[in-house]
């Protein structure tokens, strides 16, 4: 392994220092470590960082529909682009990448030769890689079901520390949701236009979350950006949706939307769906590459709102070609690997699983 012996690490003011590196690790950084802990009030950011040696260049909305107008909905409006997943063209793969150390920290500053990327086992050369922060056209699916009715102005404020904290390129639509998905808010880049917005909903109903992602993904068609993303905000299980969940499933592969939520679980769930609401939208936040934050303190959200802005910020993403392109329209496993510089501990990649490779 290569040694990166400018290695830095910015913690943020509420993670004590790391106590998992082994013993001959924590010889070789102490120095490093020391300096780093001595500076980590002056750093919001919760993330690890790898300097790079050098720095490298990458190669008409409509009118909004109130909170009162219902959104289209059913399998004619509703219906996303098949072939679209992780894909700049029928014959680029493209894979949005996060890495994170055993603290769920951010590890930044990693290189092109520190990835391999495998399709169907088979390993790909990358062609392309990319950290730059690109601008990125994201959905937020707000749950304004009944049982939300105490946890709405945490919700809210949440949702506008995300966008206060994006890139400023990036666009947004809201989609609020209780019996049916209904969309507050086309896509925009003011803050001030949303914020308006969101300060009319109310919150009352059952919960149409699958009805929800759904429309979220199919919304995506008009997005202006290559990269694309939602955030849903819920804290519960599905009792309404038409959709089922295979369907939302089969919709989200097809898709090249990352998926991230900030689930608001009770513990105590008293339904089947309440019990399972939270596994089912794990799965599909992995799948795409994306990640789910449990709430346990409705006084962290807007913390774990500006770590998923800044996670969408510092993200990898790596091209490829494949070495077998057959445009039969199958399903491709994509797998990505880590080859971490020396000194770093174990490191978790976050990537998704795979893509349908197109009909022709």
């Amino acid at each position: 392994m290569r040694n990166r012996s400018n290695l830095r690490f910015n913690v943020d003011r509420c993670v004590v220092p790391h106590r998992v590196l082994r013993t001959a690790c924590l010889h070789a950084l102490a120095a490093v470590c020391l300096f780093a802990y001595a500076h980590a009030q002056d750093d919001p950011l919760n993330k690890v960082h790898v300097p790079p040696p050098s720095t490298s260049t990458a190669p008409a909305a409509g009118a909004p529909a109130g909170v009162e107008a219902p959104a289209a909905t059913g399998p004619g409006a509703l219906r996303a682009r098949p072939g679209a997943l992780i894909r700049m063209n029928v014959d680029m793969v493209l894979v949005p990448i996060t890495v994170t150390d055993p603290m769920n920290r951010l590890v930044t500053g990693l290189e092109k030769d520190d990835f391999k990327v495998f399709e169907n086992s088979g390993e790909q050369k990358i062609r392309t890689f990319a950290s730059e922060d690109a601008p990125v056209s994201i959905g937020i699916i707000f749950d304004l079901s009944g049982s939300m009715t105490s946890k709405l102005i945490r919700a809210r404020e949440s949702i506008l520390q995300f966008i206060k904290t994006a890139n400023p390129e990036d666009e947004f639509f809201v989609i609020g949701f209780n019996d049916r998905p209904e969309l507050i808010e086309d896509f925009t880049g003011s803050v001030e236009d949303i914020q308006a917005r969101l300060a009319t909903v109310r919150s009352g109903h059952r919960t149409a979350l699958l009805d929800a992602i759904y429309y979220g993904v199919a919304k995506m068609k008009d997005a202006r950006h290559e990269r694309k993303a939602l955030l849903v905000v819920s804290d519960g299980g599905d009792n309404r949706s038409r959709y089922t969940e295979g369907e939302v499933r089969s919709q989200v592969r097809e898709s090249d939307v990352e998926i991230y939520s900030i689930g608001i679980f009770d513990p105590y769930a008293a339904t089947p769906e309440e019990r399972t609401g939270p596994m089912l939208l794990n799965e599909l936040c992995e799948e795409t590459g994306g990640r789910m934050f449990r709430v346990d303190d409705l006084s962290e959200m807007s913390d774990i709102a500006e770590k998923i802005s800044t996670e969408l910020r510092n993200q990898y993403v790596i091209g490829y070609t494949p070495r077998e392109m057959h445009r039969d329209g199958k399903w491709r496993k994509v797998k990505v690997k880590l080859n971490p510089p020396q000194g770093l501990p174990p490191l978790t990649v976050h990537a998704r699983t795979g893509y349908y490779a197109p009909m022709q």
